[in-house]
């Protein structure tokens, strides 16, 4: 990649950290009006913050805004603030508006349709991996073939599953995991192509599962959240073996080194 190049990614860097920023603020006002204290957890009063549903979208909007942040703080340092303020041979032309759209899409596909409805490990995961080979490198192509992947496994929850007593039913999610199924294998076969790539990609790949499934399992088993989606076909089942085989496990366990 070529000092303009760079420059020019830099610039388009500026505009997107200030739209992740800006989506993460207003979704964390929105959340602000769940309240973190004096809530109900299965029909009982609590005051344990741990016990708020403002907890998972705080702790995902949280990292949203993180990231824009650090990704706003790269485009400062490389000069890339500079660039895009002055429009130095880069502003808000179709490319930087066709770059904002991809993203903006991929957000409400992700917020508004697939966290309600599909297992949060596979909507993150098609997330993270959107997120990672569509903008990477700033490929156009790239970009909008993640973008047709999650915003086809989010019209296929919303179309067919789109009130709440119908998110249960499962399908979304099969169609939400072949969807990142085809996202990664497509993002694999590409890293061949570019040098970071062999190295990068598997890992992007483990860790779009291993994050959610992490975060997942500390909000749900950790601090007893009523987590998106707790029916989904992957979180459901980690649930029944967390609950009848590791939780008896572990008791058992702890209370043979306390005898």
């Amino acid at each position: 990649m070529t000092t303009e190049e760079k420059q020019v990614l830099r610039a388009r860097d500026f505009w997107t950290s200030i739209a992740l920023i800006a989506a993460a603020l207003f979704f964390l006002w929105k959340t602000s009006s769940i309240p973190f204290f004096n809530t109900a957890n299965a029909g009982v009063r609590s005051a344990d913050w741990f016990n708020s549903a403002a907890l998972v979208p705080f702790a995902l909007f949280g990292a949203l805004l993180l990231c824009g942040i650090g990704l706003l703080v790269i485009a400062i340092r490389e000069g890339g603030a500079t660039r895009a303020l002055k429009a130095a041979g880069i502003g808000v032309d179709r490319a930087e508006l066709a770059r904002l759209g991809a993203l903006a899409i991929i957000l409400l596909s992700y917020i508004g349709a697939l966290v309600p409805r599909v297992d949060f490990i596979i909507s993150s995961a098609l997330l993270i991996t959107a997120l990672f080979w569509g903008f990477h490198r700033g490929a156009a192509a790239r970009r909008w073939i993640a973008v047709s992947g999650i915003a086809a496994a989010a019209l296929y929850a919303v179309i067919l599953h789109g009130p709440q007593a119908e998110w249960r039913a499962g399908d979304d999610d099969w169609v939400a995991l072949g969807a990142w199924a085809i996202l990664t294998v497509l993002m694999l076969a590409d890293a061949r192509r570019w040098p970071e790539g062999r190295r990068l990609a598997p890992i992007v790949a483990v860790l779009s599962a291993i994050v959610p499934f992490l975060l997942v399992s500390a909000m749900a088993f950790g601090f007893s959240q009523n987590v998106p989606a707790r029916s989904g076909v992957l979180f459901s089942h980690i649930e029944v073996a967390y609950y009848t085989q590791f939780r008896p496990w572990w008791r058992e366990m702890t209370s043979g080194d306390g005898d």
